[in-house]
């Protein structure tokens, strides 16, 4: 996951809406305790090298890198790095560290222990890891200057704001370092540290204030951060307004109306990078027919959809969102049920032909995703065809996905850096094992394509363009690996009494805590 920002990203923040509370219901208890309230586990992997899931909410709160993007001038700013600059040919950069920063264990977080996070994080290859694919060195030249050598030019700053893989921590805090963490421990800077994890409950993580962060604590801060895990919506809508949570990540469109209206409570909606994907196993089953897949693309109701989420999400046109390099307009899909009927037809399948049965499974307590797939059922029933669907919790759908269980993996994408070549890269790229390409495809020339992408968006941004465009046709309509319903916007809230709150798309559903301020 990962992302990128262009001026139009800048112009749809600035239409952002925000509704002011007519009166503070309740400020959070005691003023130190935040309490997130979303529908995921929050942690799969620990490991700050190889984490590439939903732990981004908390990590962010936990680790740093060395650069931070700013969705208001779509440019890396700092955060463990003051200053940084690069060789004319864009194939050196030296960063100018941050000094008197320490690791929750103490340690100092100078030049060698970026070096050392960094090579280990591109030594173990997993996650995002590949955002490092272009340095052939790092040599830390004093105590609070590190220098990175390229073997092509790529833009370091925004790579070192990434919200996976770039993190930077304490590589000595244990000798089995993978296994120290996996107790659910860790070697960040940030403002918080772990303080208890119960995996699988719903109170499944506590962070408390590091009170040796270099930021300070001066002023009201949140001290405490708790994140509980409720599919219900309206559960969590209810433990909003009982004042048992502070923040709720995203509401159907029903409730986010009526918080909207609610006194004491706060509502912000924004666009967002990320997006809705319906993924077809290319590689096995009845959807291994490519006119299988190209009649379900078809029988999406794409406009219908949109239309009945009621403003949580936009038409999507392509693969990549607006604001991104890579985004390809006027690719907006529409439903074609006749299309989709004679595909069928000509595979066999179709009214008067062989039933079929197709499993899909999606994220537990999404409601949007479940209307997605049900809306998708009622309109392949009458061709014949049948949606076995399961909601799964995220991490148990993952794993199915990896050995290939299903039909239809339905799940959401963003970026790992302001940037469009995350959903190429690692959604429809080859890989042997399967992590997120969970369409199974399989194709060298489409391989080839995705793999100029990085270095055209830096050398020749025309010319990435032509590439990105092409890449989306090999993979919508060549292959039909996929279908896209719509771009999220984010609708969120949130207690009255929390200020400071803002959304970055380029870190999707993270509430920077440390940022916020509470009030009666």
């Amino acid at each position: 996951m990962r992302r990128r920002l262009a001026a139009a990203a800048a112009l749809l923040l600035s239409l952002a809406a925000c509704s002011a509370p007519a009166q503070v219901q309740q400020a959070p208890r005691g003023e130190s305790a935040f309490v997130i309230v979303q529908n995921l586990d929050v942690v799969t992997d620990w490991d700050p090298a190889t984490s590439y899931s939903n732990e981004i909410i908390a990590f962010q709160n936990v680790y740093e890198t060395l650069t931070f993007w700013n969705p208001v001038t779509g440019k890396a700013a700092p955060r463990l790095a003051t200053s940084w600059r690069s060789s004319a040919d864009g194939r050196s950069w030296t960063f100018t560290l941050r000094p008197g920063v320490t690791f929750h264990t103490g340690r100092p977080l100078d030049a060698s222990a970026v070096k050392a996070s960094i090579e280990r994080t591109m030594k173990l290859g997993g996650g995002a890891a590949y955002i490092w694919d272009a340095v052939s060195g790092i040599r830390a030249e004093d105590p609070v200057t590190v220098t990175f050598s390229l073997k092509y030019a790529v833009p370091l700053d925004l790579v070192a704001s990434a919200g996976y893989a770039a993190y930077v921590y304490d590589t000595r805090a244990a000798g089995d370092l993978r296994g120290w963490l996996r107790g659910g421990r860790d070697a960040g800077s940030g403002p918080y540290t772990v303080a208890s994890w119960s995996k699988g409950k719903e109170d499944e993580l506590t962070l408390r204030a590091y009170d040796g962060y270099w930021g300070g604590w001066a002023g009201p801060h949140y001290r405490t951060v708790k994140y509980r895990v409720v599919p219900d919506p309206d559960r969590a809508w209810r433990m909003l307004l009982r004042g048992e949570a502070g923040f709720v990540e995203r509401l159907n469109p029903r409730l986010y109306a009526r918080a909207t209206r609610t006194p004491g409570v706060r509502t912000s909606q924004r666009p967002s990078f990320q997006t809705a994907m319906l993924l077809f196993n290319t590689a096995s089953g009845p959807m291994a027919d490519v006119r299988v897949r190209r009649a379900v693309q078809k029988a999406v109701d794409y406009r219908g959809i949109v239309k009945m989420l009621r403003g949580a999400v936009s038409p999507a046109s392509g693969i990549v969102p607006e604001g991104l390099i890579g985004h390809v307009p006027d690719r907006v899909p529409r439903q074609d049920l006749a299309g989709a009927e004679r595909l069928l037809r000509r595979a066999g399948y179709g009214p008067g032909g062989r039933p079929l049965r197709l499993s899909v499974t999606y994220a537990e307590g999404d409601t949007d995703q479940r209307l997605l797939v049900n809306r998708l059922a009622i309109a392949l029933k009458p061709l014949n065809v049948t949606l076995e669907i399961q909601a799964m919790p995220w991490t148990a759908q993952w794993d199915r996905g990896k050995k290939r269980g299903q039909d239809v993996f339905v799940m959401y994408w963003w970026p790992d850096y302001a940037d469009g070549y995350s959903w190429f890269g690692n959604v429809f790229r080859s890989q042997n094992p399967t992590v997120f390409n969970l369409t199974y495809l399989k194709d060298p020339a489409t391989d080839t394509l995705i793999d100029t992408l990085p270095q055209l968006t830096v050398s020749d941004r025309t010319a990435a363009e032509r590439a990105f465009a092409e890449a989306t046709d090999r993979v919508l309509d060549r292959h039909a690996a996929a279908a896209l319903p719509w771009v999220v916007n984010y609708q969120r809230a949130y207690l009255g009494g929390v200020q400071g709150y803002d959304d970055n798309p380029a870190y999707p559903d993270v509430v920077f805590v440390y940022g916020l301020r509470p009030s009666g």
